[in-house]
């Protein structure tokens, strides 16, 4: 009963704003919300992505497609060299200033097409997290329906599974710069070589993983029900070649497992 009140309320929140501009990167959250979105305000409802050098290929394609199953509008801005500054430096105020420099983005792709306000997926579980970009959000006016409704991650993959969308189970993803720890300074190299490692993993079967890196080490974080998979000579030889082959020095795994925002620590 309680989630479905918290459904029936997103739907009227968004009916109450009458034409939004989604900030849609294809996760749980942003899919969810797009969806629902579009079934209650139809052609009211544009989905904007950006594509900067911190998003994986594979995202951007995964929510273009998804985009198109649901007839949305999709606009997908490339950034081919973000310039933001404080981001490339990447102090622990780095989602900050990216933050910004994305929404302006989309609010600008807002005005262009005559949508009254930007929305984006925060969930009421993301308040949990150090999560400096909230504070961006904030100044620039962007609402968080989700969170102002009170759905929380369970609650949104719940709703997702009732509704068949092939998000309802996705792993959760973040943006490649989540891997670099704050005062290591960002390069599309670095950002890139994360790319390749991790499209190995999921090329190899893996789920849930982070390759972090700190300096020329990459440490591999997989979901504690997939360490076991390492537990393979021939998978441990070719793991590490492979992450060699891409550019890396050393490669590691990390025995306590996968943990959402460990970089944060």
């Amino acid at each position: 009963m309680e989630i479905n009140k918290k459904l029936d309320n997103l739907k009227s929140r968004l009916l109450e704003l009458e034409s939004v501009a989604i900030a849609y990167s294809g996760g749980v959250d942003s899919n969810f919300l797009l969806k629902v979105a579009k079934d209650t305000l139809g052609d009211k409802v544009i989905a904007v992505t950006l594509h900067a050098m911190m998003h994986s290929d594979r995202e951007i394609e995964e929510a273009i497609n998804y985009a198109k199953e649901f007839q949305v509008k999709h606009i997908v801005v490339n950034i081919d060299n973000f310039k933001v500054e404080k981001f490339i430096e990447n102090n622990s105020d780095r989602c900050y200033h990216c933050k910004r420099e994305v929404f302006n983005t989309v609010k600008g792709v807002a005005n262009k097409h005559n949508i009254k306000y930007v929305l984006d997926g925060t969930n009421l579980d993301d308040l949990g997290d150090f999560r400096p970009g909230l504070k961006a959000l904030e100044e620039l006016n962007i609402i968080s329906p989700l969170k102002e409704c009170k759905l929380t991650k369970e609650d949104i993959r719940n709703l997702s599974k009732q509704m068949n969308l092939n998000t309802y189970n996705k792993p959760a993803f973040a943006c490649l710069a989540t891997r670099i720890p704050y005062g290591t300074k960002i390069t599309k190299d670095l950002l890139k070589k994360i790319e390749k490692s991790e499209e190995y993993l999921v090329s190899i079967g893996f789920n849930q993983f982070r390759v972090r890196v700190h300096n020329d080490i990459a440490r591999i974080e997989v979901g504690k029900d997939e360490i076991h998979k390492f537990f393979n000579e021939d998978l441990l030889n070719k793991t590490h070649k492979k992450l060699k082959e891409i550019g890396f020095k050393y490669v590691t795994l990390d025995m306590a497992g996968y943990e959402m925002g460990s970089m944060n620590k």
